[in-house]
């Protein structure tokens, strides 16, 4: 029998730290005089009570998680958050329904950024802190959960990253614990450097916090419906590019690099190929912008170079409605969706990592048909990739397709259009946020959507932030008898 009162004990603590953020909101709402104050807090009072309910009745004396917990722990983490998180977009002035609500909170937790919101720009200042808390814990959360619990959890090929004296349930704690301290101060450095940087570049105090939270997080959540295109700035789409290829590298490099490495960060293969297609996207959709769209070089460079970073890195904001840009935008900006940055990031989508192990073993099956006798082994960053690693990418990449097929097919079944269906169904489980076309594009926002497809949308988001193996498991009956 499964023992559960170490994931709740997790989940209680995190619903506690959920409860402290309900706060902040709470008080920005009572200083500019918005009742909204009065939901925060009691949202907060019900978090909080909640939270510290199940640590109390869940403590043991001796902390072990085993994997089948640690599976657990992570998918009802993320719901539970999703759920309290959603109280106070239901009972402020917005009046969402659960239904919404709970989509704008999943959206918001996976860092995703779809948004059944309209009218921003006058929404309640608590309810933008809100949003923007929201996915900055949650992309907190997602490189503390890529560096301490996926690899040992194995998911998708992430053993690779497993970093040593996690691999016991004596040593796993206090080492992940000291590590995920580290990467703690490192995301709040870069987002108190981007808060600083967008201040000074012209935002207000409110704005410029809402953006660096959701830049550093790659979550694209904004103040306004116009997105970052409303600033009509130069300079705030030079900071927030920066900000966003920040968010999309390993943090765990950024450690090394504190403690004397600098080289490591810029040696990763998988930043360099991170880097070389973010450029050659850029490059290839800002000729067609000179060539074929009639913006000028520098606007084209300008434009170009946001919105690739924003889509490739999973962020979604907008600075223009890249629908309108021509027949070359829909294709490039829809593949785009599905890369994703770099491993051990706050990034989304397949990963890069994936895409090298791909190639590695693609690459010595062209040597085994010319060669059939000879030995060629696939490197990652100058290391042999073991048999498994490859077998769970492959695995990663075939249940990838067949949950994005089955997301499509769903929506189209609920009376969404092709192109609606099948981007939205592409930006859920990629966790990027507006999707193509007048409906869910940049210029649109996914409200008109019927009940069902929001849910499912949901669910979608929940797969693809949890790396999808995490969740599927526990739908098979094999995982509850083990």
């Amino acid at each position: 029998m499964l023992d559960f009162r170490p994931v709740f004990l997790v989940v209680g603590i995190l619903l506690g730290t959920l409860s402290f953020g309900m706060c902040l909101p709470a008080a920005l709402d009572a200083i500019k005089g918005n009742p909204d104050w009065q939901v925060f807090a009691v949202s907060a009072s019900v978090t909080m009570f909640t939270g510290i309910a199940l640590a109390l009745t869940c403590r043991t004396s001796q902390f072990r998680m085993s994997v089948r917990q640690a599976f657990v722990m992570t998918t009802v983490s993320w719901v539970s958050l999703t759920f309290f998180g959603s109280l106070p977009f239901m009972f402020s002035e917005l009046e969402m329904s659960f239904t919404d609500a709970f989509f704008e909170a999943m959206s918001g937790i996976t860092t995703t950024g779809s948004t059944v919101i309209t009218g921003l720009d006058t929404a309640p200042p608590g309810i933008l802190l809100w949003r923007g808390i929201l996915q900055w814990l949650g992309g907190l959360g997602i490189i503390v959960m890529a560096i301490a619990l996926m690899p040992m959890l194995g998911v998708g090929g992430m053993q690779m990253f497993r970093v040593e004296a996690f691999e016991t349930g004596e040593k796993m704690m206090p080492r992940a614990a000291q590590i995920s301290a580290y990467l703690s101060i490192i995301y709040v450095g870069l987002t108190f450097a981007c808060t600083a940087a967008l201040w000074f570049a012209g935002m207000n105090g409110l704005e410029a916090v809402v953006h660096a939270m959701t830049t550093i997080a790659t979550g694209g959540y904004s103040t306004s419906d116009g997105s970052v295109g409303s600033f009509d700035s130069p300079l705030i789409d030079a900071i927030i590019t920066i900000g966003m290829i920040a968010g999309s590298l390993p943090f765990f490099l950024y450690l090394r690099t504190m403690r004397g490495n600098p080289r490591d960060l810029f040696e990763d293969s998988q930043v360099r190929w991170f880097l070389g297609i973010v450029g050659t996207a850029i490059l290839t959709a800002a000729l067609f912008l000179w060539l074929d769209a009639g913006f000028d070089l520098l606007s084209s460079l300008r434009y170009a170079s946001f919105n690739i970073v924003s889509i490739i890195t999973g962020t979604g904001y907008a600075t223009s409605d890249y629908w309108l840009w021509g027949s070359f935008a829909g294709p490039i900006f829809f593949y785009i969706m599905f890369i994703g940055g770099c491993t051990g990031s706050t990034t989304c989508g397949i990963k890069i990592f994936r895409f090298q192990v791909l190639w590695a073993a693609a690459n010595t099956q062209f040597n085994h048909l010319i060669r059939p006798h000879g030995i060629s082994i696939p490197y990652y960053n100058r290391r042999p990739i073991p048999d498994e690693v490859i077998t769970s990418v492959l695995s990663f990449f075939f249940v990838f397709g067949v949950c994005f097929a089955l997301l499509a097919v769903g929506l189209g079944m609920l009376g969404l259009d092709y192109v609606t269906a099948i981007s939205s169904a592409a930006t859920a489980i990629c966790n990027v946020g507006p999707a193509l076309g007048p409906i869910v594009g940049p210029a649109g926002t996914f409200q008109s959507l019927p009940d069902a497809a929001k849910w499912l949308l949901s669910a979608g988001m929940l797969l693809g932030r949890l790396e999808l193996f995490t969740v599927l498991i526990l739908l098979t009956p094999g995982f509850w008898r083990g």
